[in-house]
């Protein structure tokens, strides 16, 4: 997240990104035993519209949570309509084969304009993107936790020394909301709602605190790719991932057949940010708009929302790896846990005549 960090990395909210940034390891990222990981998910072909995702009967579901953070609420009735999303979030394998087929260059590669920031010297505006590079700032300060590296990007998610070689099953990360839509509308499909979204990452647990229920995982058979300790002074690893992403179905997926559908990385919807769940009369009119975007810490800012958390979210901190959980992701930038996964709507079926 370049374009938003260079306002407000003093006012990082850790663990949510700015909401929220990450990096990228092995399946067994600790001493603990590694999951067995699903097989390469299927990748994408605009020939196949469905591949590699699962169908969705919509219905009425209580969107939202009371008493964990006050963005989350409050919790109301919502419906939404039939439609298909991906099992996995998106993949290295699957973002580069569009890339290859498109010649698509995400927002971290690109410098950013003059025109758009003549304050700042060339050097400033070259590409770079935002990574977590852990604790460990004079004075606890959480802006001194990540970094703007320049030549950070998917390709390169630590910075440009970093690879993807070997790891087409994790995650794609560093990428902007526009890169993430430009890739839906590349297979004729488009980034869920927040309602949507939710909805989901629920599995049919209408009102469930987790995704799994109500009681948090056990230790000993982790459910979702999070933070064990104390954030930010140490992780770990009990669930195999030590501070790291990991690679796309290491853990149960949930009643409705989707993996990752919380921790890991957050992923993009494609509604506009506001403290606050927005009245049932706008999400019937399409959702916020543009105009209706706040963000309390920058209210100059429009921001889409991020849900489902990342591996970086623990208990004593952030605590976002919940279906309720909501953030604000700036939408010109991306962050080293940050991905995404797309949907494809069923149209209802006409009225009787």
């Amino acid at each position: 997240m370049r374009r938003g960090v260079m306002h407000a990395l003093g006012r990082v909210r850790l663990g949510i990104l700015l909401p929220g940034l990450g990096a990228l390891a092995a399946c067994a990222g600790s001493d603990a035993a590694p999951q067995a990981c699903l097989a390469a998910p299927e990748l994408p072909d605009p020939q196949a519209p469905t591949a590699g995702m699962a169908r969705l009967t919509g219905g009425t579901f209580v969107m939202g949570a009371a008493a964990e953070h006050a963005e989350e609420g409050p919790p109301r009735q919502v419906q939404v309509g039939d439609f298909w999303i991906d099992r996995t979030e998106v993949t290295n394998a699957a973002f580069a084969r569009f890339v290859e087929a498109t010649g698509y260059v995400t927002q971290a590669e690109r410098p950013l304009p003059e025109a758009a920031y003549p304050g700042l010297s060339a050097e400033e505006r070259r590409p770079a993107s935002l990574v977590f590079v852990g604790a460990g700032a004079p004075g606890g300060d959480p802006a001194a936790w990540w970094r703007i590296i320049p030549g950070a990007d998917w390709r390169h998610p630590e910075g440009p020394a970093s690879s993807i070689d070997g790891k087409d099953s994790w995650p794609v990360v560093h990428i902007g909301w526009e890169d993430a839509l430009a890739y839906a509308r590349w297979l004729g499909r488009d980034l869920p709602t927040e309602a949507e979204w939710e909805y989901a990452a629920r599995g049919g647990l209408d009102g469930a605190r987790y995704a799994w229920g109500d009681e948090p995982a056990p230790r000993d058979a982790p459910l979702a790719n999070t933070w064990q300790g104390v954030f930010p002074v140490a992780d770990t690893g009990d669930d195999g991932h030590k501070a790291r992403p990991a690679p796309v179905g290491c853990f149960p997926a949930n009643g409705h057949g989707l993996y990752d559908i919380t921790g890991n990385v957050w992923e993009w919807t494609s509604d506009w940010y506001r403290p606050g769940l927005v009245p049932a009369a706008v999400l019937e009119q399409g959702g916020p708009s543009r105009a209706m975007s706040r963000d309390p810490d920058e209210p100059g800012q429009p921001k889409h929302v991020i849900k489902g958390g990342s591996f970086l979210c623990a208990d004593n901190f952030c605590f976002r790896y919940r279906p309720a959980a909501r953030a604000p992701g700036p939408h010109d930038s991306g962050a080293s846990h940050v991905g995404f996964r797309t949907v494809l709507r069923v149209p209802a079926a006409p009225a009787p005549g």
